[in-house]
Parts: structure tokens; sequence; C-alpha cells
């Protein structure tokens, strides 16, 4: 088991400060949204897996019920959203590749931003494969270690053909093959504070100047601060820093 990274670490901090700010419900909002429209306009999170995977996080944290039922009804019937999920990707400074999962209505828009921001912060789009073949696209659990046990942990990751485990002063993680998602609720039967879709790098920069990270982050925030924009993935970690 490897030591998960101190990005890692900075992103848990940051995830927590959005749900503080609220701007959490929103995207998560768009996220059951788009589960049910990709699911066929199906709301039963007993059959639609990404939307039980939604519903999940939006509870996690602490999203009212009346919001999550609003979120649903926007993917069904003849006045559902037009909402859907793209991939972009591009690089940060220090080479540094990202992927950036939005949720969009208007993919030009949505393209036309995320080019901004890039080039107003160091960064730069890059065409489709541009850097994905970096990642794997898995599915993320994550455990807080005051809940669990090491043992249990192990034994779940082998029961979900899991990836990679990693951990970190405060938690375990569990990268496991995305199609094993849909299999978390019957074979976890003890606390995880997470499971979502991940893309995983297969390997890391390292980044040791303190202000290269510094731009880094702030581009990846710029970014996740965008209304259509979900998730920033990165292939970036930091060393010898103070951030």
């Amino acid at each position: 088991m490897s030591g998960h990274s101190k990005w890692a670490n900075i992103k848990r901090k940051k995830e927590a400060k959005d749900k503080v700010k609220g701007n959490i419900f929103t995207k998560m909002s768009r996220l059951i949204t788009i589960a049910v429209i990709e699911g066929g306009g199906v709301s039963d999170e007993n059959i639609n897996v990404k939307l039980r995977l939604a519903i999940d996080q939006a509870k996690k944290a602490n999203m009212p019920k009346d919001t999550i039922k609003r979120a649903i009804e926007k993917g069904t019937g003849p006045n559902k959203l037009s909402l859907s999920e793209v991939l972009y990707e591009g690089f940060a400074p220090a080479g540094v590749a990202l992927i950036i999962l939005a949720a969009t209505d208007n993919q030009n828009r949505t393209l036309a931003n995320i080019r901004v921001v890039c080039d107003r912060n160091g960064g730069k789009l890059g065409g489709k494969g541009s850097v994905s073949y970096f990642f794997k696209k898995c599915g993320l659990i994550t455990f807080l270690k005051e809940k669990v046990n090491e043992d249990d942990v192990f034994i779940v990751s082998e029961k979900l053909n899991a990836i990679d485990i990693n951990q970190d002063k405060d938690f375990f993680y569990v990268y496991i093959p995305f199609e094993e998602l849909g299999r978390i609720q019957q074979e976890v039967s003890f606390p995880h504070e997470s499971a979502e879709l991940d893309y995983k790098p297969f390997s890391y920069i390292k980044v040791n100047d303190e202000k290269q990270a510094q731009k880094i982050l702030s581009l990846i925030q710029k970014l996740e601060e965008l209304d259509d924009v979900q998730q920033v993935f990165s292939n970036f970690d930091i060393y010898r820093s103070n951030i």
C-alpha cells in the first residue's frame, strides 16, 4: 500500500471548502440530472447505478431531499434539460496533464470558457486524446481510517478487483475498475466517505518549485469555479513545498 500524494490532500481540503461555499450543490444537481438523462430517464436509483452514486455523493454533502428530487425531475419528461457530460483535455504549467470533466447544455460556450481560463493562467487546451493516455478511467472509494478496519478494506478491495490501494494520514483510497462501481452497494457493508468516477494517472510529474505549484493549483481552481466544470483530474504531485 503506497502513500497518497500531497495534491490529493489539498484537493480533499478544497472539496470541503466548496461544500461550505454551497456551489457543490449546483454541480451535484447537474450530476444527478445527467445520470437520469444518460440512463434513459430511469429515476430509480436501484436500477440506475450512476444515479445512485450521484445521489450518495449529494447526501454525503448534506444536499436537501427536495433539491435532489428537483434534479431528478430535470432529467425526465418532455421538459428535461439537454445536459451532456463532456471531457476536455489540456496542459497546466510544467507540462502537467489535465482532464476536465464538464456537464453542459452548450459545448461551444463551455469550450470557450475553458480555453479562456487556460490561456490566462499558463495552461493550454489540447485536442481529444492529447493527454487521456496518461490516465486510467476507474472508480475511487474513499474510507475514513477512524471508521474502518484495514483488513476489511483489503477484503473489499479484493472482491472489487482493486487496481491500487493508497493511504494518507486520515484516509484509505481504493481504486477499482470503472465497471465495478455498480457493485459497491452489495460489497461494501461498512462506512465509506465517497464512491465516484476517477481518472488515475499512470505516473506523476513531481513539482518541486512552490511558485510553479501555485500556478498549477490556481489554474485548476479557476477551472473548477466555472459553472459547467464538474471536476479536474491531474497528474502532478507536490514535493518540498509549504503549500
